[in-house]
């Protein structure tokens, strides 16, 4: 029932001060002032709350608007009290308020004047507040974020699955309408299924948000990348960006840097005080901070038009992820560059973090990180691969906005290779992953093709001529052109399309491009947008080798544990002339610098001299700050107390295996820890003679073949990590 005579258009122009609505908009709040159950799929941007504001101020009663985080709730209230001039025309209802505030609330319900109520679904649940919606008219139920529900969405929350249950306990009858910005289809089909929607009209928009430039960056060292992004914000300086890590220690040392040179910027994360993290969203807001270094913690409800870039410093756990946080950028349909920075080290930490969690949701969080490296190395058109990732056809070749459609790679005939590899697929019953089929192609003999003797077939190694990089490339491409698709319910399993059936029939021609192999990139890479030009000097990167091998021969050491590939890579893009430059190089601390580095930086200086070399200005003009941790004074006081690693990672608040992490960049910036009172507990003597024979001998300093060479004596991954820890604190500090 309506309580307000005006059409939807006046009710528009009188409550929110718009002339017309946007998209689906008005098609959506008919259906829900109808009474009719309703499902919306909105990209970021496209206006999904004004879709439940307006039908909520329009009709009869109090609309409860179930939000899963604090902040956004706060925000969400803000804002449409930031249209009326009635304050309580909207509240929440949550545990940060006290007793006298929330009695205030539930009387402005009562009394009419209060037309919206955000909840969490933990406060729905409580039988008093159940109690009181019992005694209310409610408008409708709105769902916001409903991606929680699935337990195939990358943000699933178990509490959200109960909210059907809770609705039925208030009114059986109250319509429902549930939004989200991000839903595959298998997502979409579980939110449908888990809140009983009855017959709903469902609207989706294009995911396509035709504004927004997409880019993939390979990430070379911490600083290199780190540097990169100061170089691109000065750049674009005065303009409004969001810098996305996947920890706090991160955010703040970007966002640190970023100031020293110049740039109002400020960390976010979630170990922030409430009330600091509500300044630094109204300083971003108001444009007295430029940019935000943040966490994922950041940017949900904040309805902020003009962001001009967002930038990742680290890949995203998924590409709901990523779409989500891209989208915060140029949502008022102007210029929005999204530039991401991925090394597949990051995909293998983010493993790492999986390992402790329950054995389903880690093959759910592995085909996530799966599909974000698959869409970060993809070849061909970003857009087209993200669009068809939640379900959506697009069928332009170019799009002429992101880097793989600016700069494309050579295509060439695909049809033999898509006919193997979808016979491939047949023959093993499409019962089978991408990896699976890799092997099975490249006559890869593995335990798993072994024991279902796979390894007998006719087509294994039929495509032993080509290497892993290419086949994957392959059957991505046979993904985005629909001839298999993932059985998601199955843990990715390929399958033919009837489109892959037919093609089996008929063959046809079709173009395929290799995927991008960043870490061959990672060497020689010269970035293409708004960045210096320096690039590795082969000659002296050869020079450096041999003096590392030289060096490492007098010391009886492996040559990695001189200096890294990765630093004497450094080393010969900004050619360091002296122990303070070469302190500068990640991972060369100045204790390794003046340790070792001498001969370097001589060898640098001369070879600069002779050559007429103009060094680049990197060392002058990014100014630095000291290399810190927020946790690093602890953790060494700590150690030093011979407390329990476990002990320090609880009082830290920090898990173990990032415990690990700090504990590796602690000794390879230099100083030198005893853990032999912790490792003394753990690993036998003897194991411990052998374990650092074998790591002086070791050529690479790779830990995953490491543990690969050590997991037959017992040893966790995180064990090899700690010996590799004590190995390198005695030998290179």
């Amino acid at each position: 029932m309506l309580t307000s005579e005006l059409s939807i258009k006046e009710a528009l122009q009188e409550y929110f001060g718009f002339n017309a609505f946007k998209g689906n908009q008005e098609k959506i709040i008919q259906s829900l002032l109808q009474g009719n159950d309703t499902f919306v799929i909105m990209p970021t941007g496209g206006g999904k709350s004004l879709c439940y504001q307006l039908p909520a101020i329009m009709m009869e009663g109090c609309a409860i608007i179930i939000s899963p985080l604090i902040a956004l709730m706060k925000n969400q209230v803000d804002l449409v009290r930031s249209y009326s001039n009635n304050d309580d025309i909207a509240h929440f209802l949550n545990s940060t308020l006290s007793r006298s505030t929330i009695k205030q609330v539930k009387a402005d319900i009562t009394s009419g004047k209060t037309k919206m109520l955000y909840v969490a679904p933990e406060t729905l649940k409580k039988e008093e507040n159940l109690e009181f919606f019992r005694g209310i008219k409610v408008s409708f139920i709105g769902v916001d974020e409903a991606h929680c529900i699935s337990e195939w969405g990358h943000d699933f929350r178990p509490e959200y699955r109960q909210i059907k249950n809770m609705i039925a306990q208030i009114d059986k009858k109250i319509p429902i309408i549930a939004l989200t910005a991000t839903a595959t289809p298998k997502v979409q089909s579980d939110i449908k299924k888990n809140l009983e929607l009855e017959k709903p009209n469902v609207f989706m928009s294009s995911f396509n948000r035709a504004n927004l430039y997409y880019e993939i960056r390979p990430k070379l060292t911490r600083e290199q990348t780190i540097n990169q992004i100061i170089k691109y914000v000065q750049e674009n300086q005065g303009k409004s960006g969001i810098v996305y890590c996947l920890n706090r220690k991160s955010t703040e040392e970007i966002a640190e840097l970023l100031s020293v040179n110049g740039i109002k910027a400020v960390p976010y994360h979630a170990g922030m005080e409430s009330a600091t993290r509500s300044k630094v969203q109204d300083q971003f807001l108001m444009e007295d901070m430029h940019v935000i270094v943040a966490t994922i913690a950041f940017g949900m409800g904040i309805d902020k038009p003009d962001v001009r870039f967002v930038i990742h410093f680290d890949i995203p756990k998924s590409i709901e992820n990523y779409y989500q946080e891209t989208g915060r950028a140029g949502r008022d349909g102007l210029e929005g560059k999204c530039i991401a920075f991925y090394s597949y080290k990051d995909i293998e930490k983010l493993e790492k973090f999986m390992r402790d969690k329950p054995l389903a949701e880690r093959e759910m969080g592995s085909q996530l990180l799966a599909e974000t490296a698959a869409y970060a190395e993809t070849s061909v058109c970003r857009r087209r691969f993200l669009l068809h990732y939640f379900g959506e056809q697009y069928d332009k070749e170019n799009c002429g906005s992101c880097d793989n459609c600016l700069n494309p790679k050579e295509k060439t005939e695909g049809k033999d290779y898509v006919m193997m590899a979808l016979k491939t697929a047949v023959a093993v019953n499409e019962n089978y992953g991408i990896p699976y089929l890799v092997d099975l192609l490249t006559g890869k003999r593995t335990t798993e093709i072994g024991n279902y003797k796979h390894d007998k077939l006719d087509l294994f190694g039929v495509g032993k001529e080509k290497d892993a990089h290419f086949w994957n490339s392959v059957l991505r491409q046979c993904l985005l052109s629909s001839l298999v698709y993932k059985d998601i319910e199955q843990y990715g399993l390929i399958k033919l399309t009837d489109a892959g059936r037919a093609f089996l029939k008929k063959p046809k021609s079709i173009k395929i491009s290799l995927n991008h192999d960043y870490i061959s990139q990672a060497a020689d890479v010269q970035t293409q947008v708004s960045v210096g030009k320096s690039v590795l000097d082969p000659v002296l990167f050869d020079m450096l080798k041999k003096i590392r091998e030289s060096v490492a021969k007098e010391q009886t050491l492996p040559p990695y544990v001189i200096f890294s590939e990765a630093s004497l890579e450094e080393m010969s893009t900004t050619y360091p002339c002296n122990l303070d430059e070469l302190s500068k190089v990640s991972g060369v601390s100045k204790g390794k610098a003046n340790k070792y580095g001498l001969r370097f930086a001589s060898a640098i200086k001369k070879y600069v001299e002779e050559n007429d070399i103009d060094r680049p200005n990197d060392f002058n003009t990014l100014k630095q700050v000291a290399n810190k941790s927020v946790h690093k004074i602890h953790i060494i006081q700590n150690i030093d107390k011979k407390l329990p690693l476990d002990e320090i990672a609880r009082m830290r608040g920090m898990k173990f295996v990032e415990l690990i992490d700090e504990i590796e960049t602690i000794v390879s910036s230099g100083t030198k820890l005893n853990l032999d009172y912790y490792l003394n507990e753990i690993i036998e003597e003897d194991l411990q003679e052998e374990v650092m024979d074998y790591f002086r001998e070791m050529e690479s300093g790779d830990l995953n073949e490491a543990y690969n060479e050590l997991k037959e004596e017992g040893l966790s991954f995180e064990e090899v990590q700690l010996m590799h820890v004590k190995f390198m604190s005695e030998v290179a500090n």
